[in-house]
């Protein structure tokens, strides 16, 4: 407050009005926000600029830092950050797990550069100017059924096919639970709710026990030991999750994120198109 009441002073403008028992911005105060975002788009723009002058120096120690979710920051970014390594051999590469809505609060307080997240609600809009978003990879969807099941030995099998099942899925109103729920929704049922896992090796675990099938993303790597078998899925179009990429506007450009992002993508490819 003492810093908004200091800059009204400086610009000799209202920026801030009492209604009720709070403040609200004025119309300058509105515009002002509007216009401070392009300069930190600039600003990010102006950093990459300086790095790129300064990419010969050897006293330079560049820092990267990468989160995402869980199947992310399991899958995508580890080899990720080894290839940023390889390229940058001074650069300092950290990697933070993190809930998709938590990532774009590390991305506006600085504390992360790269967000990889699941494309689903409550996240920022793709309109959002503080960041630019990008399509990564679209994660396809395999039925997990006991390696026992009528199913496990089908080369690919459609969902409607699971649809007297017992399912496993995550908590009501999860991003997961909702996933699910939308791509049974297409097939034309509505999964019975048998059991209750939020994490893919508890799943695996009860489908092993022959409790129910349960629906695994293609990036989701289980543990070894579970008699499960992954399926996949046919459909129009296949059920996924779609995964993006998001940075502060304007740091796309910076050497050693545009480096990650690339790579990035790269991973993502390779993973996504490894057999079942």
């Amino acid at each position: 407050s003492h810093q908004l009441r200091s800059l009204s002073k400086d610009l000799g403008l209202t920026i801030l009005e009492q209604r009720g028992r709070g403040l609200v911005l004025t119309r300058v105060g509105q515009l002002l926000l509007e216009r401070t975002q392009e300069l930190f788009t600039r600003w990010e723009e102006i950093r990459g600029e300086l790095a790129e002058a300064d990419a010969g120096s050897p006293m330079r120690q560049r820092r990267l830092r990468l989160c995402g979710f869980s199947t992310a920051a399991a899958t995508l970014l580890p080899p990720t950050a080894e290839k940023v390594n390889e390229l940058f051999p001074d650069s300092q590469v950290t990697i933070i797990e993190a809930e998709p809505e938590e990532c774009f609060e590390l991305l506006v307080t600085e504390q992360a550069d790269i967000a990889v997240v699941v494309a689903t609600d409550p996240l920022p809009p793709r309109s959002d100017v503080r960041f630019e978003q990008n399509a990564l990879v679209s994660d396809r969807l395999d039925l997990l059924v006991h390696s026992d099941h009528r199913l496990a030995t089908r080369s690919a099998v459609s969902l409607s096919e699971a649809a007297e099942e017992s399912w496993i899925l995550d908590r009501p109103g999860s991003p997961y639970y909702r996933l699910v729920r939308t791509a049974c929704a297409a097939a034309g049922f509505f999964p019975e709710n048998a059991h209750q896992s939020r994490e893919w090796e508890t799943g695996a675990a009860l489908v092993s026990a022959g409790l129910g099938v349960a629906l695994i993303p293609r990036l989701a790597r289980l543990p070894e030991g579970y008699d499960v078998a992954r399926v996949p899925l046919r459909g129009d179009p296949v059920p996924s999750r779609k995964i993006l990429t998001g940075v502060r506007s304007g740091s796309a450009g910076q050497p050693i994120i545009a480096a990650a992002l690339e790579i990035l993508h790269e991973v993502a490819a390779s993973v996504a198109q490894r057999d079942v």
